[in-house]
């Protein structure tokens, strides 16, 4: 397995000491599955300041739809031969269709009545319990035999720096026949790396990193954790590895269980870096995909300039596709370890 990365180097004539020669160092690496490009750069430290959430916040709930005295009269209904109730309700936790679906099958699951849940303080008992809401969900139309069961993903944009339109915790959950432009890739390259070495990409990348140490962050249940070499968050993304487990479908409850405390982990020490928004994804294959291994993605989202708002997207990932990050994953994962340990 390569892991392959182009040392670069600026050098320019520095104002702030007199138009001395100063070297700045960058990288362009590799994912050692789809050659997507990463470039690490901009090297900064990695704490920012946390607004007024008072602030961020107030008055937000007068118009939230997922609130517990609008969620179940704003919202709308699945048709009965999907959903009969129209509604999947888990105590306080409500699970219905998108109104602004990604296709023809989406739903939006919320993680509780709470309105507001400082990321320090979702508990992995209540990210399991939407887990498993949405699994409910996934295999109810499984089982009807709905054309778009082959796909099955859950999406987190946690506040608003992550595109969440609301305040209000909550899950896109949807199941669709046509994957997604990177959750293509990486199974179109993990089949022809299967074809090729005869052996599952996950698996080499687990064994691989838990060897060098260098990336990887522990083990919790069958998930193993570790942070991605090509992020695609400006700092950096931790990825979850599910042994033996090919689709989402397969995963069992202390899957999810497991997948919920290493997320609970991953805030807590994005938190300590003043870090309060992220995106979270899974990736799955198909129930016959021996190639593949279901796989999260958790990546931190920020501002580059927060008195402005201003995103940590711009035109190189928007139109390029290319990503950065502000510090090397390496160093990265010794800030996140304490967590894991």
């Amino acid at each position: 397995m390569k892991f392959e990365a182009q040392k670069k180097e600026t050098v320019i004539l520095n104002p702030v000491k007199n138009m001395e020669q100063k070297s700045i160092p960058s990288e362009i690496r590799k994912d050692p599955l789809t050659g997507r490009s990463a470039r690490i750069c901009h090297f900064m430290e990695l704490k920012w300041e946390k607004p007024d959430f008072e602030k961020l916040i107030a008055g937000t709930e007068k118009y939230c739809p997922f609130c517990p005295d609008k969620v179940m009269k704003v919202t709308p209904l699945f048709p009965k031969e999907i959903v009969p109730e129209g509604r999947m309700v888990s105590d306080d936790m409500v699970l219905f269709p998108n109104i602004a679906p990604y296709d023809s099958l989406g739903a939006v699951a919320t993680l509780g009545s709470r309105h507001y849940i400082p990321m320090t303080e979702i508990k992995p008992e209540r990210i399991a319990k939407a887990f498993r809401l949405a699994m409910d969900f996934f295999n109810k139309i499984h089982k009807i035999g709905h054309l778009e069961s082959v796909y099955h993903i859950i999406n987190w944009n946690y506040m608003p720096a992550s595109g969440s339109s609301l305040i209000h915790p909550h899950l896109q959950v949807f199941s669709t026949s046509f994957a997604p432009n990177l959750m293509r890739q990486e199974l179109e390259a993990a089949k022809t790396y299967m074809e090729k070495n005869q052996t599952n990409y996950w698996n080499d990348l687990v064994k691989t990193e838990k060897t060098s140490g260098k990336r990887f962050l522990g083990t919790i249940g069958r998930s193993s954790w570790l942070s991605a070499y090509a992020p695609m968050g400006v700092a950096g993304d931790v990825l979850a590895v599910v042994d033996g487990v090919r689709s989402t479908l397969e995963l069992t409850d202390d899957d999810l269980s497991d997948l919920a405390k290493g997320l609970t982990k991953a805030m807590a020490a994005y938190d300590k870096m003043g870090i309060y928004n992220f995106n979270m994804n899974f990736f799955t294959g198909k129930e016959t995909d021996d190639f593949s291994r279901f796989h999260l993605l958790f990546s931190p989202r920020t501002f580059f300039n927060q008195a402005l708002g201003t995103p940590d997207v711009g035109a190189l990932r928007n139109l390029f596709n290319e990503t950065l990050c502000m510090a090397f994953p390496e160093d990265i994962n010794e800030m996140l370890k304490p967590e894991f340990l």
